[in-house]
């Protein structure tokens, strides 16, 4: 593991091997210049403030997405050891304290390696969102998420839909083609959302926002005639 004061992204210097690239090397950034998350958005926080780190990977699972659930239910993990917060898992990358978010991930893959990224808010949020709190160490909370990572079952499927707040919740998937409102019934084995919309189509989604919705009764979405296409 290595920590350093400030880099433009923990992300980018795994991928471009000039850090460790043993399996598993972490790299810890005290602050950010350039993180990001999905679809490019902007990653601050001020300096110190929050816990902002990289995992690389060169032994990859069959279905890469898993190591994201892993750090995912890792940090979850530890935000309640450490500092008591309940969390859930928001599919597809994001870790929530009710509706406000406590942290974000994202995974990038280079050749044979995938970093994970993760960003879980500690001393500072930004409005709206969640953090751990006053007096928690960033340091503490990473030492626990790798150890809670270590304790993760083989098989964490049936873990990781026990924690996904997103199931069972009236959902709208945004990509990049459409949007999809309905039911989160499940999580595939690819790691794709399924939704069953108001016609009784399920989609597959790969990618895509997910925005949760209050419950809503007599749902008269329009059906499009292209819904049963994966998305």
């Amino acid at each position: 593991m290595e920590v350093v004061d400030e880099t433009t992204s923990t992300n980018a210097d795994l991928l471009s091997g000039k850090n460790s690239q043993v399996h598993r090397s972490v790299l810890m950034a005290r602050h950010q210049t350039a993180g990001r998350g999905r679809l490019n958005r902007v990653w601050e926080a001020p300096p110190g403030a929050n816990l902002l780190f990289s995992i690389l990977f060169t032994d990859i699972p069959a279905v890469p997405v898993e190591l994201t659930h892993r750090v995912g239910l890792a940090a979850m993990i530890a935000s309640e050891r450490i500092a008591g917060v309940v969390a859930r898992l928001k599919w597809p990358n994001d870790l929530l304290v009710g509706e406000a978010k406590l942290a974000g991930i994202l995974a990038q893959r280079s050749g044979e390696a995938v970093v994970v990224g993760t960003g879980i808010n500690v001393g500072w949020a930004p409005d709206g969102a969640a953090r751990l709190g006053d007096h928690v160490s960033t340091v503490e909370v990473l030492a626990e998420v790798l150890r809670a990572y270590d304790e993760l079952p083989a098989d964490i499927g049936p873990m990781y839909r026990e924690h996904l707040g997103t199931l069972g919740q009236q959902v709208r998937v945004e990509t990049h083609a459409a949007e999809i409102s309905g039911i989160a019934l499940d999580v595939s084995p690819e790691g794709q959302l399924l939704v069953l919309d108001a016609c009784g189509i399920t989609h597959r989604c790969d990618v895509g926002d997910v925005v949760h919705l209050r419950p809503r009764s007599g749902d008269t979405s329009e059906c499009r005639s292209d819904a049963d296409h994966p998305e």
